[in-house]
């Protein structure tokens, strides 16, 4: 039913955007000849690690998930409904990315337009992730669609505002934020470069819809403690600033993103002049996203599909640049060939592993897990620390797993979701990082040998979690400080099962030090944490065996695991 409507929004605002479709016949057989790669590309090559997560998602449809909105979990359950495999994952990108060209194209005005159409697939399928991410199913994906189709229905928004056009543009402003939350900045960026819209009443008219289109994944937001924007702002864990990791790499993205064209990219870019509202609007979108993340790039690494949402306006940019300059016509055609010609050997790289230049993530997964189904048949396999082999593992064998989440970890949508329960009080299998004397499970993608064990009567309880009042303690070893506990389980769970530990952490929030920690049982009689109640200790700090560290989390480890991640980081003094 939500693959049905999804198909139903985006052919709508599509037929709203595009018709009367004036596509000449080269382009309509340029398109299908990237939708037949990209098909066959699909249905060649293994899931990355990241698909098999949002496959994961798909599993159980919600509002929202743990690391991004659920636009891509959506994607891949309308897959489902054609194929099954990878294709069953991916079909749906495939659509978007040939809608997001023929958006591209309907959103160019130039009367020689039609005389340079391998010019202009040459140019976009030249982008390397604009490529690749034709048939990847990754939450960039929608994001790239989406902001394609707001930049067009905006355009005919600024000629002639309607009420129509204001529900096609709150539509599509919905879409760009259930796909990723990164799209608050194409929406940001194209406001700033027409202040006057806050005077019209359609604009208005166009949020307004916008944001009650979005309110599902608001509500979501809020009955999960809005644990995705906790993470992404709070909880992620940094590094010490690196010149040549976080800046010099940020530079080195932006010639990634282009590859041999870079060059003339940015020079059409920068001779581009503002001349109208949409041009303006395609420039403040392209340098706004370029200066926000160079800024990040003094804080935390910048990757580089964080700024790929460029490709979209500079396609359009670029192109009209290319059709009045016959030399940045000259080079984008012969370099962009270079360009896809490298891009085509390494998307055959992706299905043949020999012929790639490394051992890639989309290599290997169907023999590792059929080595490791082979050893533990359909027993449920529990993974510690890696929500990446847990529903690769699931996806390639359709057996029960977990993803077990400890201390040293991240949160992630195995956190939050009911995974855990489908594994309690059964027969699994472990695998951890920390097994080295066990038997060996199997090796993965990347050489390394992974052990596991069998647990009898697999008990956990990584939902517990633990408040403290405080955003700041002062780390003192005499004063006594409270924290409690929240049993969301439905039945009590006895204490002699559980011990406090805490996890002390350096100022970017990484844990260096994890010590036992003494806490004060609660005075109830029958020392059980009850269920759906909330139980009070307290507890002095442990001394901890680093120097100054800057922030501490509690965990509790249940049945002798490793301690997980039921406590938020709290800053020391």
């Amino acid at each position: 039913m939500l693959g049905e409507w999804l198909e139903f929004v985006i052919l709508s605002l599509i037929q709203l955007v595009a018709m009367p479709p004036k596509f000449p016949p080269l382009f309509i057989y340029l398109l299908g000849i990237i939708f037949s790669i990209n098909i066959a590309q699909s249905f060649f090559t293994e899931l990355i690690f990241d698909e098999a997560y949002y496959w994961h998602y798909a599993q159980k449809m919600a509002f929202g998930y743990f690391d991004h909105p659920p636009m891509v979990a959506w994607m891949i359950k309308a897959s489902s409904f054609f194929f099954n495999g990878e294709l069953g994952v991916r079909f749906v990108s495939c659509i978007l990315s040939v809608a997001t060209l023929g958006i591209l194209w309907s959103t160019i005005d130039n009367s020689k337009k039609n005389d340079f159409v391998p010019h202009f697939f040459i140019l976009a399928f030249s982008m390397t992730l604009l490529n690749a991410y034709g048939f990847f199913t990754l939450p960039d994906t929608p994001l790239l669609f989406f902001t394609a189709l707001f930049l067009s229905v905006y355009k005919k928004f600024i000629e002639k505002p309607s009420a129509l056009l204001a529900l096609a543009l709150g539509l599509v402003m919905a879409g760009l934020m259930y796909s990723k939350y990164h799209a608050v900045l194409v929406i940001v960026f194209v406001l700033l470069s027409n202040i006057r819209l806050l005077t019209n009443k359609y604009a208005w008219l166009a949020v307004g819809i916008s944001l009650l289109a979005y309110t599902p994944h608001f509500l979501w937001l809020v009955e999960n403690d809005f644990v995705s924007i906790q993470y992404h702002l709070f909880e992620r864990p940094n590094a010490a600033y690196s010149f040549e990791k976080y800046t010099l790499g940020f530079l080195v993205n932006l010639v990634a993103l282009f590859g041999l064209t870079f060059p003339w990219i940015y020079r059409a870019l920068f001779k581009t002049k503002s001349t109208d509202l949409f041009t303006k609007a395609l420039l403040f979108l392209t340098y706004g996203v370029l200066f926000f993340f160079f800024i990040s790039s003094f804080n935390r690494r910048v990757q580089t599909q964080w700024i790929i949402v460029v490709s979209i306006p500079l396609v359009i940019l670029v192109f009209k640049q290319l059709l009045q300059d016959p030399v940045t016509r000259k080079w984008i055609y012969r370099l962009g060939i270079a360009n896809i010609a490298v891009l085509l050997y390494l998307r055959i790289g992706l299905a043949v592993p020999v012929l790639f230049p490394v051992h890639y993530e989309s290599h290997g997964n169907k023999k590792w897990t059929s080595e490791l189904e082979s050893i533990v048949g359909d027993t449920p396999v529990v993974f510690e620390n890696t929500y990446r082999l847990a529903p690769m593992y699931a996806f390639y064998t359709d057996n029960t797993t977990f993803s077990l989440n400890n201390i040293n970890y991240r949160q992630n949508q195995y956190s939050i979701d009911q995974s855990e329960s489908k594994v309690q009080e059964k027969r699994v299998y472990y695998v951890s990082p920390y097994l080295t004397k066990e038997e060996v499970a199997f090796t993965s993608v990347k050489g390394r040998v992974y052990y596991g064990k069998y647990i009898e009567n697999f008990e956990s309880f990584r939902k517990l979690k633990v408040y403290l009042e405080e955003e700041t303690l002062p780390i003192s070893y005499d004063q006594t400080h409270e924290f409690k506990v929240y049993n969301p389980y439905k039945m009590d769970i006895d204490m002699k099962k559980l011990k406090f530990k805490i996890g002390y952490m350096n100022d970017y929030k990484r844990v260096k030090d994890v010590r036992p920690l003494s806490v004060q049982f609660p005075t109830n009689k029958n020392l059980v944490l009850p269920s759906n109640d909330t139980t009070f200790f307290t507890f002095r700090f442990p001394k901890p065996k680093i120097e100054n560290p800057g922030y501490f989390r509690i965990g509790i480890s249940e049945n002798n695991l490793q301690p997980g991640l039921n406590g938020n980081s709290v800053k020391l003094d």
